[in-house]
């Protein structure tokens, strides 16, 4: 465990017997020694810090960090995403040149699953945009999705099933801005998502406000309009993250440039949003100038989190059962500067958010009711983390 060296003796033992406690009660019947986790951790290369995308072994009862690895060397791998049988990592290079044109590009590694590391499995592909900045893959394992920020566009890649790239088959571009005179003066693809029933394609662009939506072929990678093919947010307010709820019945959206969470009723048949509420991701009085990055939801779907640079915080909501209406309970430091991604862990019962700015990552226990989340002092410098991802 990693302690401040200031902490007294008995703030140690306390914390501690404390920490002694929850390991004890956390997994009744469990054995006392699980196989670590292996978290991979997407970067920034340009910063000369970083060399690509580490990875880090993670014990599954305390959360305690093993030694921090590089998995492989690839340029500014900004966002990161395992297929679904976990042979596989996608990670976008998000550049904005690629092979003479104004892009980024796509890699697809190879994953050792007995120690973790990476090899490219074929030459890189372009991204069809400039700095892609996020990357998922539909459910079946076939299609590889990007959504290029500065291309402002999305596009969407075959995946073979020898974990091969092919060039995009599909590529949306939109037109359009928002009030913004910086951040929205054209649009910015931020983030590309399938529903969970992978028939539709939800997708963010903070430059025009809006939420595009759209009926996905899974075998071919093509992208129709949806019934109601877009949704309007409020002006100036830069949708850039989208997660659904369990059981698909909501979405959720945080704004990066008004700092507020919108969810929305989601009908899984037409893939028509209809927005139920906007709530601030900062409690009140916060006044220093704030851009929420990443949601996720507890696969419980009784708590939302959303990281806040500025605040430099996790933003924790209840969902209440009936309502499905959301309440700021915890607005928890993160220990470090400018929390970009962060991801929970595969049993739900911990968070590890990645501090980009000061190159630390930290680890909180989840309380199994509440979803709240508590300080387990396990912290992992590392260069510039931006992109959480676990295996």
């Amino acid at each position: 465990m990693i302690w401040d060296h200031s902490q007294s003796r008995r703030e140690f033992l306390t914390a501690a017997a404390a920490a002694g406690f929850w390991v004890a009660h956390r997994l009744p019947g469990a054995p006392a020694a699980r196989a670590p986790w292996t978290l991979y951790i997407g970067t920034y290369t340009k910063t000369g810090k970083s060399k690509g995308i580490y990875r880090v072994a993670v014990d599954p009862v305390t959360l305690q960090f093993g030694a921090l690895e590089l998995a492989v060397e690839t340029p500014d791998p900004s966002f990161l995403a395992l297929t679904p049988d976990g042979r596989a990592l996608v990670a976008v290079n998000e550049l904005v040149e690629f092979g003479g044109q104004a892009s980024g590009s796509v890699t697809v590694f190879a994953r050792n699953a007995a120690s973790g590391a990476l090899t490219a499995i074929a030459p890189s592909r372009a991204s069809r945009g400039a700095a892609p900045c996020y990357v998922s893959i539909d459910r079946t394992g076939r299609q590889v999705m990007v959504a290029n920020y500065v291309g402002g566009n999305v596009a969407v890649l075959p995946l073979a099933a020898d974990g091969a790239l092919g060039e995009a088959t599909t590529v949306l571009a939109r037109t359009g801005k928002g009030p913004h005179p910086v951040r929205q003066v054209a649009p910015h693809a931020h983030c590309i998502v399938t529903d969970p029933g992978n028939r539709f394609v939800l997708m963010t662009d903070l430059g025009t406000d809006k939420i595009h939506v759209a009926r996905l072929d899974a075998a071919t990678g093509k992208l129709t309009p949806a019934e109601v093919p877009e949704v309007m947010l409020r002006p100036g307010s830069g949708p850039r993250h989208l997660a659904f709820s369990p059981d698909g019945q909501t979405l959720y959206v945080v704004t990066e440039l008004d700092s507020t969470i919108v969810s929305f009723a989601y009908n899984r048949s037409t893939g028509a949003l209809t927005e139920r509420q906007r709530i601030s991701t900062r409690p009140a009085g916060a006044t220093v100038e704030n851009f929420p990055a990443d949601l996720h939801v507890h696969p419980t779907g009784r708590t939302v989190y959303a990281s806040n640079r500025g605040d430099d915080t996790i933003a924790v909501f209840s969902v209440d059962a009936a309502s499905k209406q959301l309440s700021l309970v915890q607005s928890v430091p993160t220990g470090g500067s400018g929390p970009r991604n962060f991801t929970l862990t595969p049993d739900g019962a911990g968070l590890l958010v990645a501090n980009q700015r000061s190159d630390n990552i930290l680890a909180f226990q989840v309380d199994a009711v509440t979803g709240q989340l508590a300080a387990t002092r396990q912290v992992l410098e590392a260069p510039v983390p931006v992109c959480l991802t676990f295996a």
